[in-house]
C-alpha cells in the first residue's frame, strides 16, 4: 500500500496539480488586490464615495462608525460590503480564467483526425478493411 501511495504521489499529474493549486492561490491574491485596490475605489467614487468594504449591518442593534470599531467590539454583523468585494473578485477571476483557457485552446494544435480503417460492405453491411476490393463475408466486389 505504501508503494502504491508513493507511485500515486510521484505521478506527473499529481505534481502538475500541486503546482496548479499553488499558482492558483497566488493568482487569487493578485486578483483580490486588483479588485480591492484598483477596481473598487473608482466604483465607490462613481457611487458617491461608497467604500464597499465598510458596509455592514450590526446584529446587536448598536451603531458602529467603522468596520474596525465593529471588529474591536467583536459584535456580530452581516458584512455585505465584504461579500460584494468578494463577489466581484470571483467574477473577475472567473473571467480571467475563461480567457486563459480560451487562449490555451486556440494555441493548442488541432489533433489530426485518424482516417477510418474499416468500411461497411454495401451488400451485406459487414465491416471490412478500407483497402479491401472484395468483401470477405459475401464475396461481392466493393468500391
Amino acid at each position: 500500500m505504501l508503494e502504491e501511495f508513493k507511485k500515486f504521489l510521484i505521478k506527473g499529474n499529481m505534481v502538475d496539480m500541486a503546482v496548479g493549486f499553488i499558482f492558483g492561490a497566488a493568482f487569487a491574491t493578485v486578483v483580490k488586490s486588483l479588485v480591492s485596490n484598483v477596481i473598487m475605489p473608482p466604483v465607490g467614487l462613481l457611487m458617491g464615495g461608497v467604500d464597499f468594504s465598510q458596509l455592514f449591518v450590526a446584529l446587536d442593534g448598536k451603531e458602529y462608525a467603522t468596520m474596525a470599531v465593529l471588529d474591536k467590539a467583536a459584535a456580530p454583523a452581516i458584512k455585505y460590503g465584504v461579500f460584494i468585494n468578494d463577489l466581484i473578485s470571483f467574477l473577475i477571476l472567473g473571467f480571467v480564467i475563461f480567457l486563459g483557457v480560451k487562449a490555451y485552446n486556440n494555441m493548442k494544435e488541432a489533433e489530426p483526425e485518424e482516417a477510418p480503417s474499416i468500411k461497411k460492405c454495401a451488400e451485406c453491411a459487414m465491416d471490412i478493411p478500407v483497402e479491401a476490393h472484395v468483401c470477405g463475408h459475401c464475396t461481392k466486389a466493393v468500391a
